[in-house]
């Protein structure tokens, strides 16, 4: 009889989502203990400092490493330890989505992350095979701290569509506060205290973020454990559903893309004959850049299709890095950098409404920790692509990364069209 319940629940589960996918865009949940004042003021404060600890933990970890005398391999090996798990965010992403209270499972990941963390840098002196462990311990419970968290936005911004686009201004502003303030705290700490006291402080940090966290609005999960996808499934839900198709795709391709800007960068100062150090300056115009893309959203929500938004936006974030390749001198070039962060930031919010509004709600918190997931693995492969392109002409990186985004912002308009009728996508 056990087995006969658990086949119905798991047959009633599928024809729900299968008419999700239908029926398109999902409303976004808004319970009405989710929209307690203060909730948001609460996220960002949550979001920012766990996002800050998360941001500025390997470069915590490779200074340890390079000012103890140890070779850079092994800086190299412990950072990755640390950052190459996010990857495997869609693993433990489920539970967001199948828990009871999904506050307490992001504050228990957040002090997961702080303890690891403080216990990796405690014992390096000892044991770095231990060190390595616990990093790896902490960069799985890491996407918890970023996609994880933002998963919980839709349902404490309330149910209009300006009110959720304006939270998610605030959403990518503390992206982008975390990572330009984690890596600052860590220089300033690092040159004060030395780098394992700046990683404590990232870790206590992420203690006060699960506190922070616990006080957000409650919102009750969107449906039972068994009608939960797994993993594969949930990926397999966002390339058939054409909204979340796309915005994942163009999500990986401006990833992708950005990622040649600090390489540009660091080449391109010789032919602009400035010193290397001016890369800083570019690198600091796109983060400097994006932090004012966040604030035009906070101040101006994007309005219309979210669909429509991500592939118009992954155009402006071309048009940008086009304009930073045909840059003849230094400060044309910056303030390129300067746009394209704009223009990223503003694409960034666009896939954030993206997924907020067309996930089904069983599986919003994967969705978010897929994109993640993928954008992560993104970056990395634009980086290594743009090391080895750069050879013979700095600028070359990102005229490539321009027209590919133009190439496949292209075909997503082809594929928006190809779907015709009542597409949930």
């Amino acid at each position: 009889m056990g087995n006969l319940n658990r086949g119905t629940a798991e047959q009633k589960g599928r024809a729900e989502q299968k008419a999700q996918m239908e029926q398109g865009p999902q409303p976004i949940p808004a319970p009405g203990p989710a929209r307690t004042g203060g909730g948001l003021a609460r996220y960002v404060a949550a979001a920012t400092l766990a996002r800050t600890a998360d941001g500025g933990a390997v470069v915590a970890i490779v200074l340890m490493v390079t000012t103890s005398g140890a070779p850079g391999w092994l800086a190299g090996l412990l950072g990755a330890c640390i950052t190459a798990p996010h990857l495997l965010g869609p693993l433990v992403a489920r539970s967001l989505d199948s828990c009871r209270d999904g506050r307490v499972l992001i504050a228990w990941a957040c002090m997961v992350h702080g303890a690891t963390l403080a216990a990796a840098v405690l014992l390096y002196p000892v044991a770095w095979p231990v060190t390595g462990i616990l990093l790896v311990v902490s960069g799985l419970v890491g996407p918890l701290l970023t996609g994880g968290i933002s998963s919980r936005l839709p349902a404490i911004a309330g149910p209009g569509q300006v009110s959720q686009r304006r939270a998610q201004g605030w959403d990518v502003a503390t992206y982008g506060i975390g990572g330009t303030i984690g890596p600052s705290v860590v220089a300033a700490v690092s040159a004060w205290a030395g780098p394992t006291a700046a990683a404590l402080i990232l870790a206590a940090a992420t203690f006060v973020a699960a506190a922070v966290v616990r006080l957000l609005p409650y919102v009750p999960p969107a449906a039972v454990a068994a009608e939960v996808p797994r993993p594969v499934q949930t990926l397999r839900l966002m390339a058939v559903t054409g909204r979340l198709r796309r915005m994942l795709y163009l999500t990986a391709t401006v990833a992708f893309s950005v990622a040649a800007l600090p390489i540009a960068a660091v080449a391109s100062t010789a032919m602009f004959h400035v010193q290397p150090a001016a890369a800083g300056v570019l690198t600091a115009a796109y983060g400097l850049g994006g932090l004012a893309g966040s604030a035009g959203v906070m101040c101006r929500p994007l309005r219309g299709d979210a669909d429509r938004l991500v592939t118009r936006l992954a155009g402006a974030v071309a048009a940008a890095l086009a304009v930073a390749a045909l840059s003849g001198s230094f400060v044309p070039a910056a303030a390129a950098y300067a746009a394209a962060g704009v223009m990223n930031s503003y694409f960034f919010a666009a896939t954030l409404a993206a997924r907020s509004e067309f996930a089904p709600p069983q599986v919003r918190g994967q969705v978010f920790v897929w994109v993640g997931a993928l954008k992560i693995a993104a970056g990395s492969a634009g980086t290594a692509a743009a090391g080895v392109v750069i050879t013979g002409e700095p600028q070359l990186p990102l005229f490539l990364v321009a027209a590919l985004i133009v190439a496949v912002a292209g075909a997503s308009v082809l594929d928006r069209r190809n779907a015709g009728g009542p597409d949930p996508g």
